[in-house]
């Protein structure tokens, strides 16, 4: 309970967070532009929270619905308008006028992501080397050449320091529809290689699961072996020695030591038949975790540690990519672009068919993912909220009426025909885009739900 109801609160915070920028947006610039704005509201029906402010007397609301909000503009189509106040209304001013207030909701998600990214790469971006812990047999990886403990240096040419990196770059490769795709690796002797595979069907990487698992590779992580155990835990407590190997939980293979920490956190108090692999010898265990309560969230813990690599292999593979302040500015612009083009032709692809919707997320999802990024850092919740920010603004340029994108076209209408969409044009946009926003909503609704049963 205490973990859902950590990440509810990381997802309201979150947000609440964009949709204030989002709806900050219109109201600035409108009141820049000369509208009067009757409200301004975070979330919509029943106010929770009601304040004036200002000259105009502005509805400061917070409702209790928080997926979205809006604001009340004065509008001669919403009610009576004083004869004084005509030129305030936001039906009277020049299109140009209801242009830019339109797209100052979406411009400020942008304008926001490049401030967290900024600060992002200011304060650090964590990440792991992307040196190879699995290849899939029969996978594009393998046809590709690569072998486990390779390092990916380059795809496409482009650096890859990390795994963000590298599956961004696979993305990018994807979505643009290369027939050859081109990696650089280097092996644990630091030898390199040129790798090249054919893409015969490039969209395969845009199937459910994620790149990386449908390129066929996964991350180098430790080895599943226990080097001490708590005394009176868990571990010893159900028969688990220092020396022991994790090979099988429930029958389902563990790769590593995040594999098998991921799956007794999702597992408190229930029991887990674990494979062991003990002095050459597969012996069995029937473990139970205890539950404890960790920063809001409760989770399996069973009192074992890692044993390290002698090396310190695990420290190498850690890597902080830093900007300075200035550095920084450029980076975090670019990042922006990044994610915004990688969004609309994802959404483009899923459109055409092209790329699983599957891969559609709906506010459960993005309230797990809140949670889990909140949990692990700064960094990484700030990355969220990014990502967040600019697909709120690529979601609201999209042509669908009811969004700005929808008003954006009505307003292009009229420039072009030099007199405003008739108001029947307007009301069956309005039912076309609530049937558009519904199939959406029960598609993002639907994955959700499959996710939680998977």
């Amino acid at each position: 309970m205490n973990s859902v109801l950590y990440s509810l609160a990381a997802f309201l915070v979150a947000i609440g967070v964009l949709v204030t920028v989002h709806e900050f947006g219109h109201f600035w610039v409108a009141r820049r532009l000369g509208v009067k704005v009757l409200r301004f509201s975070i979330g919509f029906g029943r106010p929770l929270w009601k304040r004036t402010f200002g000259a105009d007397r502005t509805e400061l609301v917070v409702a209790a619905l928080p997926l979205g909000g809006y604001v009340k503009m004065l509008d001669e189509r919403e009610g009576e308008v004083l004869p004084a106040e005509l030129h305030r209304a936001f039906n009277r001013k020049p299109v140009t006028t209801r242009i830019a207030v339109v797209l100052a909701g979406p411009l400020f998600n942008f304008l926001f992501a490049i401030l967290v990214y900024w600060l992002m790469f200011v304060a650090g971006v964590p990440g792991m080397r992307p040196v190879v812990g699995e290849v899939t047999p029969g996978s594009l990886a393998e046809l590709a050449g690569i072998r486990q403990g390779d390092e990916i240096v380059a795809i496409q040419g482009v650096d890859t320091p990390t795994w963000d990196r590298a599956m961004m770059n696979l993305l990018e490769a994807s979505l643009d529809e290369r027939q050859l795709l081109e990696l650089r690796v280097r092996d644990s002797s630091g030898g390199e290689r040129q790798l090249q595979v054919p893409l015969d069907e490039p969209d395969q990487l845009l199937e459910k699961g994620g790149v990386l698992q449908n390129f066929g590779l996964a991350p180098w992580q430790l080895p599943a072996l226990i080097d001490e155990v708590v005394e009176g835990k868990a571990a010893q407590r159900d028969g688990l020695l220092p020396g022991d190997r994790i090979v099988t939980a429930d029958g389902e293979n563990i790769s590593g030591w995040n594999d098998w920490v991921e799956y007794v956190r999702a597992r408190p108090e229930q029991p887990i038949v674990v494979g062991v692999q003990r002095d050459g010898v597969s012996v069995t265990v029937r473990l139970v975790p205890e539950r404890v309560s960790e920063n809001g969230t409760e989770h399996g813990y069973i009192g074992a540690a890692v044993r390290l690599p002698d090396d310190g292999q695990r420290a190498t593979m850690r890597v902080d990519v830093h900007y300075g302040m200035l550095e920084a500015v450029p980076a975090a612009m670019e990042k922006t672009l990044e994610v915004s083009t990688l969004t609309l032709r994802t959404l483009w692809k899923m459109v055409i068919g092209r790329a699983s919707v599957e891969n559609l997320s709906g506010p459960i999802s993005i309230a797990r993912y809140a949670g889990e990024s909140a949990a692990i850092g700064l960094s990484t919740f700030l990355a969220f909220l990014g990502v967040v920010s600019v697909s709120l603004g690529v979601l609201n340029l999209l042509p669908i009426p009811l969004l700005d994108g929808g008003h954006l076209l009505y307003y292009l209408v009229e420039v072009v025909k030099g007199s405003p969409v008739s108001e029947a044009v307007q009301l069956v946009g309005q039912k076309l885009g609530i049937v558009l926003l519904l199939l959406l909503m029960t598609v993002a609704f639907y994955n959700d739900l499959i996710r939680l049963v998977e």
